[in-house]
């Protein structure tokens, strides 16, 4: 009994299978094209998708340049609507003026320019706000830091 080295086996199964012929094509060449075709097919998908998002980054960048354009336009109006000569005229339109000087208060008339409470219920009735007042401003900063 004589054994085959598997060397000498499987390049015989090996030449058998590249001459193996279906209709007279060799069976490789019709795995050869198979997989030319699965190629061409993979790289015209690729293609098209590579073209969709190109599409798509020129649109994008053409939404930037409108939004930019649209931001250029608002800090002019911005810029127009704060001319102080615009708001001077405004205000002399509708009656306002400069405070003058003897109208302003001092601190220490504060007190006396504030108004009267509109409800009837006593001063004393109504919770002490104004105490607690000072607290929480001073609990405030401490919170923040």
């Amino acid at each position: 009994m004589t054994t085959t080295p598997f060397f000498t086996y499987s390049r015989t199964a090996l030449q058998r299978l590249f001459d193996w012929k279906v209709r007279g094509v060799r069976w490789i060449e019709i795995i050869g094209v198979a997989l030319v075709a699965v190629m061409i097919v993979s790289v015209y998908a690729a293609k098209a998708a590579a073209a969709r998002e190109s599409s798509r980054i020129a649109q994008l960048e053409q939404d930037i340049r409108e939004n930019g354009q649209r931001v250029r336009l608002l800090r002019a109006e911005v810029a127009r609507l704060e001319q102080p000569a615009r708001l001077e005229n405004l205000s002399r339109q509708i009656g306002m003026g400069p405070v003058e000087i003897h109208r302003q208060a001092e601190e220490a008339q504060l007190p006396e320019l504030k108004p009267a409470p509109a409800s009837s219920t006593p001063v004393s009735a109504q919770p002490a706000l104004v105490e607690t007042a000072p607290e929480d401003a001073a609990v405030a900063p401490e919170t923040a830091q």
